[in-house]
């Protein structure tokens, strides 16, 4: 069996791409995969000659741009380990995964200075900082990122690398502090070949790759529109990478639908990964504003995972463009491949609805085996390449990948019912699984009930502390412009559609943001603001 590594794929595929094949597009600037290549090995090379040792770990401290590919790609070839940093934290939000990672290096954009300037005296671990930005004006304390990529002449390092080197993704989940999720390359390698075997061919080895590559020229040309420094964005944007593709990223410090549209149009973009309606609905919006306006012919696929993504949205941006299929990924960082659902013109499915992977089982409360169309709810786990588990961390590693009957498995919490054909619908995540009167409720199973109601754009549905249910289903909605709240007409369409006592107790409207803009939802924040409008406590 093959043994992955990023850096020797990166290796074997540079020299047989096209010399103009683009690497990174960002705005106006475009890298090709030679200069790439150089780029990435002169940073790699420059790292380990001030000493930074294979295995240590390099922060990423930067909205999606070019540098992000590059040092991901010269993390690799010097075996260094990624650690993925969210540019949204407060400075010791951050502080916390540098210290927890054991990060030796920061590689960070100028526009987060003056929290690397703030945090600096309490980061000893911290041996390099390398900063992105205007060489004129970089940090007296910091190494200028484009010395380091420029200087040197571009060759491969003389390395030995290993199946064993690892990346890191740091994942925030539900509740608690940050986690690590630590991914060897051959693993997670293997987990995308896995997902990517179930649309079309996947390369078996390294010589395959290379094959591929010589026959059919460059890989896609991929945007994502959500922040790489999340898996979503980030194991997306890698895979294009390993097929010798291109990575287009927006200027926009915060997503514009507009612009994307602009840069497909301009760029030629194959491929857009997403999360969820948080994108989707506007990318529909600027479509239905303009809908001559954009040329979308080049786009084949938007990926979407980490969220549910509606069926009425779907539909919607096939209206739009026809040709393009929307794949809906079930996953999570801890692991890959757990369900897929694939929509076009051709035929759509229900939200939440996905074809199990081939390396899932699904079990209930007592590890037992859940029977399709028993109606049994179960947790859904993946055995084969998964990660090695949580950085430091080995009680929460012992709860997320555990031996069932023999067999390792990643378990992220993700609860499922196993249809009749086989099919799996998402009832959400068991750590924000609502308890009432001994029923169990399903946060996201309600929440897709109450965004089909005309005045709703948006929903979360929280449990709250209640004498007389044990917890109380309540739900936070966000309207759609210029609609009226009617608690009771909300109240009214989910029992239509639902048992009873999934029934929302409460229905308030939302004055603070629902999600993250990652598009991932704040439960925890929804939940004090209910609590705030009166949700019984």
């Amino acid at each position: 069996m093959t043994a992955w590594n990023f850096g020797d794929i990166l290796d074997a595929i540079e020299p047989v791409l096209p010399h103009d094949a683009p690497a990174l597009i960002h705005g106006d600037r475009l890298i090709t995969w030679p200069e790439m290549s150089a780029r990435s090995n002169n940073l790699g090379r420059a790292l380990r000659n001030e000493g930074i040792e294979a295995g240590a770990k390099v922060a990423f401290y930067m909205r999606n741009r070019p540098e992000y590919g590059e040092t991901m790609a010269a993390c690799f070839k010097a075996r260094l380990t990624h650690v993925n940093i969210n540019y949204r934290y407060k400075p010791d939000e951050v502080l916390y995964i540098f210290d927890d990672s054991d990060a030796e290096v920061i590689v960070y954009s100028s526009e987060f200075r003056d929290c690397i300037v703030e945090l600096k005296d309490r980061l000893g671990k911290v041996r390099i900082f390398v900063e992105i930005g205007d060489p004129a004006e970089i940090a007296s304390f910091a190494e200028p990122y484009e010395a380091l990529a420029t200087q040197g002449d571009g060759s491969r390092l003389d390395v030995v690398r290993s199946p064993d080197d690892m990346l890191f993704i740091y994942t925030g989940g539900t509740t608690g502090m940050p986690k690590g999720v630590m991914w060897r390359h051959d693993d997670l390698r293997r987990a995308q070949l896995d997902t990517a075997g179930l649309l079309g061919p996947a390369p078996l080895d390294l010589d395959d790759t290379v094959d591929m590559i010589r026959a059919d020229g460059p890989g896609r040309i991929f945007l994502p529109a959500c922040p790489m420094m999340h898996g979503t964005g980030l194991l997306s944007a890698l895979g294009a990478m390993m097929g010798g593709g291109c990575i287009v990223t927006l200027d926009s410090p915060s997503f514009d639908a507009a612009e994307l549209w602009r840069g497909v149009e301009k760029h030629a973009v194959q491929s857009i990964a997403i999360v969820g309606d948080a994108f989707a609905k506007p990318m529909l919006a600027a479509l239905d504003d303009a809908p001559e306006q954009f040329d979308t012919s080049s786009l084949g696929s938007i990926i979407s995972s980490g969220v549910m993504w509606s069926r009425e949205v779907k539909e919607g941006l096939i209206r739009h463009i026809r040709q393009v299929a929307l794949m809906d990924a079930f996953g999570a960082s801890e692991g890959l491949g757990y369900g897929l659902s694939v929509t076009t013109a051709q035929g759509s499915v229900q939200t939440a609805r996905f074809v199990i992977g081939e390396h899932c089982d699904i079990f209930d409360e007592n590890d037992a085996r859940v029977e399709a169309g028993s109606g049994i709810p179960g947790f859904i786990a993946r055995k084969g390449a998964i990660p090695a588990g949580y950085y430091k961390d080995p009680e929460k590693s012992a709860k997320t990948f555990r031996t069932i009957d023999g067999v390792r498995y990643s378990i992220p919490g993700d609860w499922c019912r196993v249809e009749a054909d086989g099919s799996l619908t998402l009832l959400g995540r068991g750590s924000v699984c609502i308890n009432t009167a001994g029923e169990k409720v399903y946060p996201e199973e309600v929440e897709e009930v109450l965004k089909t109601h005309k005045s709703v754009s948006d929903a979360l549905v929280v449990g709250v502390p209640d004498e007389k249910w044990g917890q109380a289903v309540t739900a936070v909605v966000r309207l759609e412009e210029s609609a009226e709240f009617d608690e009771t007409e909300i109240k009214a369409h989910v029992r239509k559609r639902l048992a009873g006592y999934k029934t929302p107790k409460s229905v308030y409207r939302a004055t603070i943001p629902l999600r993250a803009s990652n598009g991932k939802a704040d439960y925890a924040a929804v939940r004090d603001f209910a609590i705030s409008q009166g949700a019984t406590t």
